[in-house]
């Protein structure tokens, strides 16, 4: 049995129609959501940072000054709050967990800084560490790129460093995290292409490669990842839309299935899932297909632990779809669609 923690905008200035955290039970054999708990009072919860152990979630909210930490129930999958802290930034928008779980690092995208957050042993967040405002210039965009708009934030695999995607800056920022102090450096700043805006990123679960999805020009961009140097070096570019595709179109999330055979890039736009095979050796991505989601503007998706279950938030529809994967990467509709407001947060937790 899974668990599934949504979450997405509420308030008029994020055209939010949502009403706080919803946790629903998903049927492993029906694949049918069941809703469990509504947590309301809550503006924009935008994303979510699990535990290791799935005892607390983390929650971003989107276009505001707050953290917020919730224990999480681990029999009955119920949360409760236990509290709030301002993250030292405007809109914080992303969030990742060092491998101590003593610290938090939260990308505040409209202050344009990246901040680190102290926990207590019990999760509850305790104090910002530091606040790092991103050095370098701003991208070409000026209607979408009007500063440092950090818009992600993952640790390496050795958990020693952290990858920050700028939107505006049209810039990988590389940062060593020291964990005794719970503070970032700065150790490699790798230029994107001009207006192609890294959004997200993520790690392939086996090799050393690194995706990173380019908003603006609706790209993925294929990284070697050097775990000596911890340094970045571009090997592909490929775009997520198709090519006669002419509408405007941005990306917004990406994903791997835990087996690292496939690559998933959602299109706001195109209201598509772009899927890409990954090559086993060097990492590298050959377009499969798109899929529709079946809604209006997919800021979000979540890949299930299994590999064999992809879930769409569509933001502008009020849905949530469900597909299969397939073998080959494609996807395929359900029949299972979830009405919530304004989704931009998918977490899954399988039953422990």
């Amino acid at each position: 049995m899974m668990r599934a923690y949504v979450g997405g905008y509420t308030t008029a200035d994020r055209d939010g129609r949502g009403n706080g955290i919803h946790v629903y039970r998903i049927d492993p054999s029906s694949g049918a959501w069941t809703e469990e708990q509504h947590v309301g009072g809550l503006e924009n919860p935008s994303l979510f940072t699990l535990r290791r152990d799935h005892s607390v979630l983390y929650s971003v909210h989107g276009a505001r000054r707050l953290l917020s930490a919730f224990a999480r129930d681990r029999a009955s999958g119920r949360l409760s709050l236990l509290n709030q802290i301002d993250p030292g930034g405007i809109n914080p928008v992303d969030s990742a967990l060092d491998p101590s779980e003593r610290f938090l690092v939260v990308a505040n995208y409209s202050s344009g800084n990246v901040a680190v957050i102290a926990l207590a042993d019990d999760g509850r967040i305790e104090k910002v560490a530091q606040i790092y405002e991103l050095p370098g210039t701003t991208g070409p965009d000026s209607a979408h790129q009007s500063g440092a708009m950090p818009h992600g934030v993952i640790f390496d695999p050795s958990g020693k460093f952290v990858i920050v995607p700028d939107k505006g800056r049209d810039c990988v920022f590389i940062f060593r995290f020291d964990a005794a102090a719970g503070t970032i450096a700065l150790h490699q700043m790798m230029p994107a292409r001009p207006a192609s805006a890294p959004r997200h990123c993520i790690f392939h679960p086996h090799l050393p490669i690194l995706y990173v999805n380019n908003e603006l020009d609706s790209t993925v961009t294929v990284y070697r990842w050097d775990s000596a140097t911890a340094a970045i070096a571009p090997v592909q570019i490929v775009p997520t839309a198709p090519a006669d595709f002419t509408a405007r179109n941005t990306t917004a999330e990406i994903g791997v299935t835990p087996d690292g055979r496939f690559l998933f890039v959602s299109n706001r736009g195109h209201n598509s899932i772009a899927c890409f095979a990954v090559a086993i050796m060097t990492g590298q991505l050959t377009l499969v297909g798109h899929t529709q989601t079946g809604g209006k503007t997919p800021r979000f998706f979540a890949v299930a632990p299994n590999g064999r279950n992809l879930f769409t938030a569509n933001q502008d529809s009020d849905t949530i779809v469900a597909f299969t994967i397939g073998t080959d990467g494609g996807l395929a509709r359900t029949g299972v669609e979830i009405p919530v407001g304004s989704p931009s947060a998918i977490s899954l937790v399988l039953r422990t």
